[in-house]
């Protein structure tokens, strides 16, 4: 499959894969190193918004002229942001907090166009889980699937845990493909 002429500014491989998967593979991949830290007041959608963006304008200014795609997406429960868990323990609080009931997952996608201008979109997902046993939440979390995400991967076996999902099942596993696919056609890759 050849390289389409964009930049995509993540290091996660989930959305390198989801752009492989509809034929929009990156020309390089640069992970933008910005400080993710919530802003005092900010709400989940205006942080997942505002990670997208910075994360899309820091690659874009170390190459100026390139298209770049930036993505977030974050996991939000009971209004509380969820953030990256460091290990088992943190990952067995964040498996009984979604445990039986419903939550969001908050995806955004930014394009920045050859002249520098912005373009978003923000995506809303919300997702009933099944009351999780004790055994299962220790069996999810010796998994280790769920390194390196927020929260956990839809993709993996946390998806037999998912009683109703409502939105973008592409957003959830890190990237809105219907979005993202629009705002790259939009500045002409195709």
């Amino acid at each position: 499959m050849a390289a389409k002429d964009f930049i995509l500014a993540s290091g996660s491989p989930q959305r390198k894969r989801l752009l492989e998967q509809i034929g929009l593979v990156p020309k390089s991949i640069e992970a933008a190193d910005i400080d993710e830290s919530c802003k005092k007041g900010e709400t989940a959608t205006a942080y997942v918004k505002r990670m997208a963006l910075e994360k899309a304008l820091k690659v874009s200014s170390l190459h100026p002229g390139e298209i770049i795609l930036g993505g977030d997406t974050i996991v939000v429960a009971g209004g509380k942001i969820l953030h990256k868990a460091k290990n088992d323990e943190e990952q067995t609080q964040v498996m009984r907090l979604l445990s039986g009931r419903a939550h969001r997952v908050i995806s955004a996608v930014c394009v920045v166009d050859r002249n520098g201008r912005a373009s978003l979109r923000c995506v809303s997902t919300r997702i009933l889980m099944k009351k999780l046993s004790e055994e299962e939440i220790e069996n999810y979390v010796a998994s280790h699937e769920w390194v390196g995400c927020v929260g956990y991967k839809i993709e993996g076996e946390l998806a037999g845990f998912v009683k109703k999902m409502i939105g973008s099942y592409s957003g959830v596993v890190g990237l809105p493909l219907f979005e993202t696919k629009n705002l790259l056609n939009g500045v002409g890759i195709k």
